[in-house]
Order: structure tokens, then sequence, then C-alpha cells
């Protein structure tokens, strides 16, 4: 008659099993699961290319941003414009290539403003809590209370100021989500037993925050920071279109947008294209971003080391 070990027995050999497993490469488990699905690896790979263009803009583009042609005003696409020029005979293709740094340079900024503010006032809000505390997520809460899109147009129509003006506005919009996101972050990670037993071998708070909290957080942050850049592309994308965001003959692909709407049923091509890039960029950032979060959630990515 077999033998049959019992179920503690089982347990414990699970046990001694997984701890004689060989340890894990981070790096290599994170690629493989950040490149396991198509989509993300086709993401990366448009958000790679966008942004090269964006870098050398100068060099590929075939016209300057600015440059007129009067004499080709309106013009079909062709082998000398191949997506057609506008009403002033600027170069579409080229425009939209120039528009691509507005659109990296705006979503880059309002993220590490945004993101700084937001990660350093829901560090301050989840440690300490308190009266601090209440106040600061109360105010994330009024924020919060007002559509992004919303806050953004007030605050751009308030400055007024181009460029800045606009990565102002939109940082000010996200600045809550990080808060409300660091915020329960820190609640959970301060009550783990080596943020309480560095606490009770006197350490600093700014310490303890800096040193044990925020490295907990930095996964969802990251993963959120790919999001919101793509938000707040549309943003800026939404502001210039409609008059306040960057100021003309700046090329912004929401502007370019309300440039060809005007002439929609004579060269529907002016609006379509410089709204099928911003589509195409937002799409990109957003699978990045999801298989950011599949590579960084110890929950999703598992533990297998294979």
């Amino acid at each position: 008659m077999e033998n049959k070990p019992l179920p503690e027995a089982e347990d414990d050999f699970k046990v001694l099993d997984e701890e004689m497993l060989p340890p894990v490469n981070e790096v290599k488990r994170f690629f493989k699961v950040f490149f396991k699905r198509k989509v993300v690896v086709v993401g990366a790979i448009m958000t790679v290319v966008i942004l090269i263009v964006a870098i050398f803009a100068d060099f590929i583009a075939p016209y300057g941003q600015n440059e007129q042609d009067l004499f080709n005003v309106l013009q079909p696409p062709s082998k000398e414009f191949l997506l057609g020029t506008d009403t002033l005979g600027r170069d579409l293709l080229s425009r939209i290539i120039h528009g691509s740094r507005i659109a990296f340079s705006v979503g880059v900024s309002t993220v590490l403003i945004s993101a700084i503010i937001g990660t350093l006032l829901g560090l301050v809000a989840g440690y300490f809590e308190g009266i601090i505390g209440t106040v600061i997520m109360r105010f994330t809460d009024a924020m919060m209370a007002i559509p992004q899109i919303v806050l953004a147009l007030i605050i751009a129509a308030i400055l007024k100021m181009g460029v800045q003006g606009v990565v102002l506005a939109v940082a000010v919009s996200l600045i809550p989500g990080y808060i409300r996101l660091i915020n329960g972050q820190v609640l959970s990670a301060k009550q783990n037993d080596y943020v309480m037993a560095t606490r009770s071998m006197g350490s600093k708070r700014v310490r303890i925050i800096f040193r044990h909290v925020l490295p907990n957080c930095l996964s969802p942050l990251i993963v959120q920071m790919t999001m919101m850049m793509g938000i707040s592309i549309l943003a800026e994308a939404a502001l210039s279109f409609l008059g306040l965001g960057i100021v003309p003959p700046t090329p912004s692909w929401g502007g370019l947008c309300y440039d060809g709407y005007r002439q929609l049923l004579r060269r529907p091509l002016l609006s379509i294209a410089p709204g099928l890039a911003i589509m195409i960029l937002v799409f990109s950032l957003n699978m990045v971003g999801d298989g950011l979060r599949d590579a960084l959630d110890p929950k999703l990515r598992g533990t297998s080391t294979e």
C-alpha cells in the first residue's frame, strides 16, 4: 500500500521548493512581461518612432514649419507636398512633424511638474495625516469636483502665456490624481514592519519618507505618469483647438485640427491628418502604460523565472 504524505507535509515541501528556486532576474522578467503582448510592442515602437521624429524634426521635415508658398495654397496631396498645403501654402506634413515636438514637450513637462507636486503633497498627507492630511485631501477633493478639461480651460484663460500657460494649466489639472494615488500608497506602505522598525530606531521622518516609503510608491507612480502623458497631450490639443493653447504660427496638433476644420469639405486631410497623429500617439502611450502596469505590478507579472 502506497504511503501518501500528510497535507501539512505537502505544504512544507512546497515551501522548501519555493525557497530553493534560483534567484529571479528582475530586469529579464520585466522585459519579458512588458513585451509579452503584441499590442504593447506596437505601442512602444510607435512611441519611439514619433519621439525620434520629434527630436530630428529639422532634418526629417521636407520644409520649414512656417515656410509659406502663396502660389500653392490648399494644394491636394502630391509628390511635392505629401499631405497637401494649408490656407497659407505651408506644407502640412512638415507642420505635423514639427508639431510632434510640442506634443512631447508639453506632455513631458506637464507630467513632471504635476508628478513632483502631487507626489510631495501625497507623501505629506499620507504620512502625517491629522489636520495637515485632512486639509490637503479636502482641497484635492474640491479640485477633483471640477472636470480636468474645465479646470485647464479656466487656468489657461487666466494665464494666456502660450506654451508656458498650457503647461501650467494642464499640470495643475493633473495634480489631484497624483495626490490621491500617492496618499493611498503611503497609507499602506507606512504600516509595513520595516517602516515601523525604522521609526522605533529613531530615524527622522524625512529619511523614513524618502528612503523607505517613497520607493514603494514608484511602480504605480511610473504607470500613472505614462498614462497621464497621453491625457496631457489630449488636453493641450483641446486647448489649442479652442484657441487657448499654443499661439500661432507655432504648429500644434490641436491648432492644426482647428485650422483644417474650416476647410473640412474642400480639404478634409488638413484636419484628419493631425487628428490621426494625436490618436496614434495617445494610443501608443496608453499601451506602453498598460505594459508597464503588467510588468511592475507583482500581482500581474507573477513569479515565473522562465
